[in-house]
């Protein structure tokens, strides 16, 4: 099983929860989403933001570019959860900030690392 993980991780650029969650069956049952709505928290302002975004589109959110590559859910209790793969920019830096899956009922297991910025999922959304 370590060794099917650690050739996701490698071969497939997945994070090792992600690879594991592969491996295990968590990520069958889930539904595609058009969108997902996100959180954004300027930790210097103390001021949080709803981001709505749709599946390929990028938003601006202070020095950060988010993109929503897919969002998931499962399909018998959509409102249980959301499983979101975000690409975050950091214009500041110029660099990739953070690249793989959130997930909303356990936001700190993959959470962005940014000195002033949090931003974690909320739910996926179909409209």
């Amino acid at each position: 099983m370590r060794i099917l993980t650690s050739l996701c991780v490698a071969v497939l650029g997945l994070s090792p929860f992600a690879a594991m969650a592969q491996e295990t069956g968590v990520m069958t049952g889930l539904a595609d989403a058009s969108g997902a709505q996100l959180r954004g928290l300027d930790k210097i302002n103390g001021i949080a933001s709803d981001i709505a975004l749709k599946t390929g589109q990028s938003v601006t959110y202070g020095t950060l570019e988010v993109t929503l590559d897919q969002c998931r859910y499962p399909s018998d209790d959509p409102s249980s959860n959301a499983f979101a793969h975000l690409t975050i920019h950091d214009n500041q830096t110029d660099k990739t900030a953070f690249s793989g899956w959130m997930i909303a009922s356990s936001p700190a297991l993959s959470a962005l690392d940014n000195q002033r910025y949090d931003v974690w999922v909320i739910r996926c959304t179909n409209s």
